[in-house]
């Protein structure tokens, strides 16, 4: 078994392994960040705020999300540009922390980009990438004053993301019995693409001390869990889940809420196999990791040869609900192949390479996706 960056220090540049040129490569990347950070009003979604703010817009619902927020800081640590993640962050802290009351400690998941609140709770997917980015930020560019002193914000965001409910009236996102992150704070399910093992294992090192026990099970607990999630013979994940593993379909009031089911593979779902990858890449953990990913890729490319996406059953089953997001399928099937070691993951690097950033409404989550594979699959998307 293979020893991964964190032990080697060495990220594969698997573009560089089938033959492009880094030239190509570089050219590829600095070109993708451009268009969506500085591109035209018609392929961006970074918008300025005044001197020193900025948020990503989802293009798709005309607001700002937790989500791209922090996967914003992600993207900026790896490629050095502090200013704009000195932005994301401001901003965040500005409009979407919660100093008290029931959400203390956390981020309010979506506001209008006027910095108006849509809701005031959080989504623990943008708890877990803002602390992941501000720790990179801190041992990359040092610890600032205030709000920048980035290594204190990370380790005060994970503190309220387990400690939450001891002396507050405030709920923790992580269950203590069983090590695992929820939907969102107090909720009976889970959502298998918020499980980042290879993020735990990094938590469990630099986190407040009395923490890090907890994060390193909860590192082994999600790698456990994503076996229990995925289909043993697609790969395929649902959105939703519940706590064994199985599809959480919800009961009518969670239907109404949310407007539809969630127990399929569907958009949240996608990201599962670029987690894999990354963890494979960064830890080399477990080999089931690159069984899995085989899976996947071997689904839809033997299923799906044509790239007319759909929504799927996670046994394969096709759903009459054509994918939202295809260009962030292409992309994180391609990140896959950090740990896919079968027959497709050269034909799906390759896939994603001649595929262009997504144009139009829905081109936010897509080109999210695209920038982090990008950075992947280039060899760098790195620990800091």
């Amino acid at each position: 078994m293979r020893e991964g960056a964190f032990k080697t220090g060495k990220y594969r540049n698997v573009f560089a392994e089938l033959g492009i040129s880094q030239t190509d490569i570089d050219k590829k990347i600095r070109d993708s960040f451009h268009t969506v950070f500085y591109g035209n009003d018609d392929e961006r979604f970074f918008h300025t705020v005044g001197d020193d703010m900025g948020y990503f817009e989802d293009t798709g619902n005309n607001d700002a999300r937790t989500e791209g927020m922090s996967y914003g800081m992600m993207m900026c640590v790896q490629m050095d540009m502090k200013e704009e993640f000195d932005r994301f962050w401001k901003w965040s802290k500005t409009y979407m922390f919660n100093p008290e009351g029931k959400h203390k400690g956390y981020f309010a998941w979506s506001c209008k980009t006027t910095g108006e609140r849509n809701s005031d709770g959080p989504a623990p997917d943008g708890e877990e990438f803002y602390a992941m980015a501000l720790f990179f930020a801190s041992h990359r560019w040092g610890d600032g004053e205030g709000i920048f002193n980035y290594s204190k914000e990370a380790r005060e965001i994970l503190h309220a993301a387990i400690h939450n409910g001891e002396d507050n009236e405030a709920r923790p996102m992580w269950r203590k019995d069983n090590h695992l992150i929820m939907f969102v704070p107090g909720s009976s399910w889970t959502d298998p693409s918020y499980h980042l093992p290879h993020f735990y294992e990094l938590f469990a090192l630099w986190a407040d001390e009395e923490d890090r026990p907890f994060w390193k099970e909860a590192a082994k607990a999600s790698r456990e869990y994503l076996k229990t999630s995925c289909h043993p013979v697609t790969g395929l994940a649902p959105e939703y889940a519940n706590y064994d593993g199985s599809p959480y379909v919800g009961d009518e009031n969670f239907l109404k809420w949310f407007g539809s089911r969630h127990d399929w593979f569907y958009s949240d779902a996608y990201r599962v196999a670029a987690n894999i990858g990354l963890d494979y890449e960064w830890f080399a953990a477990d080999e089931w990791n690159c069984d899995n990913a085989d899976k996947i890729q071997k689904f839809f490319s033997e299923n799906v040869p044509d790239g007319n996406y759909m929504t799927y059953e996670i046994d394969g089953t096709v759903i009459d609900k054509p994918a939202l997001h295809p260009v962030g399928i292409i992309a994180t099937n391609a990140m896959a192949s950090l740990a896919a070691k079968g027959e497709y993951a050269k034909e799906w690097v390759r896939l994603f390479w001649n595929t262009p950033l997504r144009t139009g409404v829905r081109r936010y989550y897509d080109n999210c996706l695209y920038l982090f594979a990008l950075l992947a699959l280039s060899g760098n998307y790195r620990i800091w």
